[in-house]
């Protein structure tokens, strides 16, 4: 059976952009809207000419955004099809894009990719691993799309954090602190995980806090 891109609408101003049937590990990926330009944060392993004619009549794409390397693998034909839209590459995270191009820019720390909407690394599972804070989302409450540099579980009122998924490695204590600490300082009430189904409605940086914490009360043996 063939697969197509599937197109959903998740709040005012953001539509989730996923595989069907289930491409990899059923992750998908989110296109925020602004009057400024719309800004596709990660890429899915698979594109059609349906989908680009879909999101070009939402506006199209004017940049790129990762959370972190796995979604490097077709972010070169999602560029070309949106008029070589350029991709926004951690610098620390350079060594991994396996095909070079042109619209592919570096950046560190924090950058603004459009009005209201900046990429933050946080390190953890990548050292170049990110999220992206979307100011005018939840209502103008604000959201973080998070792929999982900080994942949201299946109870959905937590999040977690790791190294490896794949190998179920740990990250240590300071790394944790780093990443709440990247977070903190923007103000953001809903998390987008990268699946349908890891987003927390509600809690913003109140339910990170509370998942680290947890999660540093098991890695210390403080229970």
């Amino acid at each position: 059976m063939g697969h197509r891109i599937e197109l959903r609408e998740l709040e005012p101003g953001l539509v989730g952009v996923g595989v069907e049937p289930s491409l990899g590990i059923g992750q998908r990926a989110l296109l925020v809207r602004t009057a400024n330009g719309n800004v596709l944060w990660d890429c899915v392993g698979y594109i059609d000419d349906a989908a680009v004619e879909s999101i070009r009549a939402l506006g199209g794409i004017t940049g790129i955004a990762f959370s972190h390397p796995h979604f490097y693998g077709a972010m070169v034909e999602w560029s070309h099809a949106f008029g070589g839209a350029p991709m926004y590459v951690p610098l620390a995270d350079r060594e991994w894009v396996q095909r070079d191009d042109p619209a592919i820019a570096t950046w560190r720390g924090t950058r603004e990719v459009s009005t209201g909407i900046t990429v933050l690394q946080c390190g953890g599972h990548f050292e170049g691993s990110s999220v992206l804070h979307w100011a005018g989302g939840a209502e103008g409450r604000g959201a973080l799309l998070v792929g999982d540099t900080i994942t949201v579980v299946p109870d959905v009122r937590f999040v977690s954090f790791m190294r490896s998924y794949p190998n179920l490695i740990p990250l240590p204590a300071d790394e944790i602190g780093r990443i709440v600490d990247r977070v903190r300082p923007y103000p953001f009430d809903r998390v987008y995980g990268g699946w349908w189904d890891r987003v927390m409605p509600s809690g913003g940086i109140a339910a990170i806090e509370r998942s680290a914490e947890r999660y540093l009360r098991w890695i210390r043996s403080e229970r």
